[in-house]
């Protein structure tokens, strides 16, 4: 069990292995147009795929969607491969298969991560993998930046920033008749007397907005729309849409004020 990894319900114990000479005969029949050699070629690559995807440690809940992902690195690397140059195909792919998981992690997280955070990050997921594999532990972040070189804080903030998101709806504790979620074990410092009442008169301001005015402050301050987007889309000019939200957050200023 232990050499088995069920991934895609593809049992990857049973993948096989092929020498290089074997890849590369197998690649030139592909080159030539030979489907059934392509097949082959795509699974003896497999491993290949896998272990990459191992890289990202901390995905887990995505290794399926990171290991199809993958196949499609894998395939690009395996058309694009020139077996005229002097190299191994497993070292023209690996970096393809990487950067197309990078993609896909990048494209489908939540939160949007610069790509110098995301580099710091990626590699001190590398450099964790390679100290814990030395030994049956896992490294602190003080043996991870120190093997990066890199600052500590730097380090931290960078794993931290691509870390999933939890949902305040997530349950920490059940009894079978009582559940406490992480909304229950977070103090609420806003909702006194006084921001209540300032919310309210605020709903209010907004309600006697004319529709055109609302629209216009929902697309500008809840969905970050510019001026001349907003224009586009509502058919007035940018001038129309200054003096609208201008007219329109003088309004709500005086009735909560």
């Amino acid at each position: 069990m232990a050499n088995k990894v069920a991934v895609t319900g593809v049992n990857t114990s049973k993948l096989p292995k092929l020498s290089n000479n074997d890849l590369m005969a197998l690649l030139k029949k592909v080159k030539e147009g030979d489907e059934l050699a392509r097949d082959e070629f795509l699974l003896a690559n497999m491993r290949l795929v896998l272990s990459v995807v191992q890289r990202f440690g901390g995905k887990k809940d995505k290794a399926d969607d990171m290991f199809q992902v993958g196949c499609v690195g894998l395939i690009k690397a395996m058309n694009n491969f020139n077996m005229d140059l002097n190299v191994r195909f497993s070292t023209y792919a690996v970096p393809m298969i990487i950067g197309e998981i990078r993609r896909f992690l990048r494209d489908n997280n939540s939160i949007r991560v610069s790509r110098s955070l995301r580099d710091t990050a990626y590699r001190a997921l590398q450099s964790r993998q390679k100290l814990s594999s030395s030994g049956d532990y896992e490294p602190t972040i003080d043996e991870i930046a120190a093997d990066m070189n890199e600052d500590i804080k730097d380090v931290a903030f960078a794993l931290d920033a691509i870390s999933d998101t939890i949902s305040l709806s997530e349950p920490v504790f059940n009894n079978g008749s009582e559940t406490v979620r992480i909304m229950d074990q977070v103090a609420d410092t806003k909702n006194d007397i006084d921001s209540l009442l300032e919310r309210f008169a605020l709903n209010e301001a907004i309600n006697k907005l004319n529709p055109k005015e609302r629209k216009i402050l929902m697309m500008r301050y809840y969905i970050g729309k510019t001026q001349i987007e907003v224009s586009e889309e509502v058919g007035i000019s940018q001038a129309q849409v200054s003096r609208l939200e201008k007219n329109a957050l003088e309004h709500i200023r005086k009735k909560i004020t």
